[in-house]
């Protein structure tokens, strides 16, 4: 994009200087942003790409609190771990799946604006404002406080703050001994910082069983095999991601993540920590101990609504996050998108999720509407989670270990994995790389129990409450969520499932 020096600029008392006054005399930050958008993250990177689609001469400022543009962060932990390029890894790029090689940022640093020269973008363009906090917003004004004292107005304001991981008290209240070797892993520093620290470290205990727990336990269990790094998992579930899976999937997961190496401690939570001769000693509830160099913790997030004590946003009591509406606005000109947002499914009644396609489509729709779109937020996110490149898992709606299941499986072949489904899409964000399927007949199905000895490497879950499909798992399984957005929408009924389970295709053997 062409850059011009200024017309006229405005000094402090109101007179106009002259044209000829340069860049520096310009204020780092505008006084005015027509869209204001508060993150940097994955929400905000698709609401500035919908606003310019909808206003191409917008001009879009984004406010983020890293000090980095726009990143994705499901690479970190995921694919990033896997590269044997320590260059491309120390530079933050990192080779999906099929070997094809890229950054995690969204867009190159030469993509925005230097924030200073957006109000005189006659095009328009996106700015990004890094190592700044927004404390406060006016909506009554349109008006925003940073946390150096600057004041903002805006026409049109988004809230994409994200989430923050989630603490561990027994951990934050065992001294800085602990905390310096304590990492809550979320952003690119904390990638950085654990990479490094795994490059010399001889032990890692992680803390937490779910998605991004069982994902870095993968990732750092292979990297353990490489390093000799004794690799250690600990969570109070039954098994592997068991808030989410049903029970013999769970294990059959757990079985996976130890033949990586991984040291798994299930049924277990930590009640103490202490520092011992350069560790971390972990008390754990069954009277054991784990001692390891540095300590992982995975145990979730929590919505950053910082913002509603100070600006009168109204937050949800159930789910966290900032109540909105259909069309994702919280107050009049402000909008809400991402993991802070909490929003009316029209299917599955109010919800918060975090999760990347979550992010990327609610970011959207809120900077379409801040164009005029009003649109409502209809869409049915999905999430999945690669325990390497070999088993993955794509999900949608409700789907909660403790509700009801039934499932269909089918023996996996070598195309049924995350590395195959990148190869043949190119796309390692797969929420990028949804494809519908045709369906297909398979043989006649009969319902039974599962087996310990059964193979789970492949198949559907389907999660029901009230003999209602309200979640979905496709069980290394790719590309067919246009299929199970069909199903959610649809209502099926238990007794129709098997019937069901044929249109995902998983008996196709070519």
């Amino acid at each position: 994009m062409k850059e011009r020096p200024p017309k006229a600029l405005v000094t402090e008392d109101g007179e106009e200087a002259p044209p000829s006054t340069d860049w520096s005399t310009v204020p780092e930050i505008p006084g005015h942003a027509p869209y204001l958008l508060i993150g940097a993250g994955t929400a905000s990177f698709g609401a500035f790409r919908a606003i310019k689609s909808g206003d191409p001469k917008a001009q879009v400022l984004v406010i983020g609190e890293e000090n980095h543009i726009p990143y994705m962060r499901p690479p970190l932990s995921k694919e990033m771990w896997f590269s044997d390029d320590r260059n491309a890894t120390q530079n933050l790029r990192f080779k999906q799946w099929n070997g094809k090689e890229r950054s995690v940022y969204f867009e190159p640093a030469s993509f925005y604006i230097e924030p200073k020269k957006l109000p005189f973008q006659e095009n328009g363009g996106v700015a990004v404002l890094t190592g700044k906090k927004v404390i406060k917003l006016d909506p009554s004004e349109k008006k925003v406080w940073l946390d150096n004292g600057s004041e903002i107005t805006y026409d049109k304001c988004l809230i994409a703050t994200g989430g923050k991981p989630r603490h561990l008290p027994v951990l934050d209240n065992a001294g800085e001994d602990v905390k310096k070797r304590t990492v809550l892993f979320r952003s690119i520093e904390d990638f950085q910082r654990l990479d490094l620290i795994t490059e010399r470290a001889k032990s890692v205990a992680i803390v937490g069983g779910g998605f991004l727990g069982s994902e870095l336990a993968c990732a750092l269990g292979k990297k353990g095999k490489k390093k000799g790094i004794k690799v250690y998992q600990l969570f109070p579930e039954n098994g592997n991601m068991g808030r989410v899976l049903p029970e013999y999937i769970s294990n059959w997961t757990t079985k996976k993540v130890q033949s990586e190496g991984v040291d798994v401690i299930p049924n277990v939570k930590v009640e103490s920590a202490s520092y011992n001769r350069g560790k971390v000693d972990l008390g754990l509830s069954n009277g054991k101990s784990v001692s390891a160099d540095v300590v992982v913790v995975a145990v979730g997030l929590e919505p950053n609504v910082e913002l509603a004590k100070t600006s009168g946003l109204e937050t949800d009591d159930v789910h966290g996050g900032y109540r909105v509406n259909a069309e994702l606005e919280a107050r009049s000109n402000v909008w809400v998108a991402g993991d802070a947002s909490c929003f009316y499914d029209i299917k599955l009644g109010r919800r918060r999720v975090e999760h990347h396609d979550h992010a990327v489509v609610s970011g959207r729709l809120a900077g379409e509407n801040m164009t005029g779109a009003a649109k409502p937020y209809w869409h049915q996110s999905m999430f999945w989670s690669d325990l390497g490149p070999e088993i993955g898992y794509e999900a949608i709606g409700i789907v909660d270990s403790t509700l009801p299941t039934v499932a269909v499986f089918a023996k996996a072949t070598e195309k049924d994995t995350p590395k195959a489904t990148v190869e043949k899409s190119g796309e390692g964000i797969r929420s990028e790389s949804e494809q519908a399927a045709s369906p297909a007949v398979p043989e006649k199905l009969v319902p039974r129990p599962p087996g310990d000895d059964d193979d789970y490497s492949k198949g559907v879950i389907f999660y029901l409450k009230d003999k209602t499909v309200v979640g979905i798992v496709l069980w290394n399984v790719f590309n067919k969520m246009p299929l199970a957005r069909k199903v959610l929408k649809d209502g099926a009924e238990n007794e129709d499932l098997f019937e069901v389970a044929k249109l995902f295709n998983i008996h196709e053997s070519s």
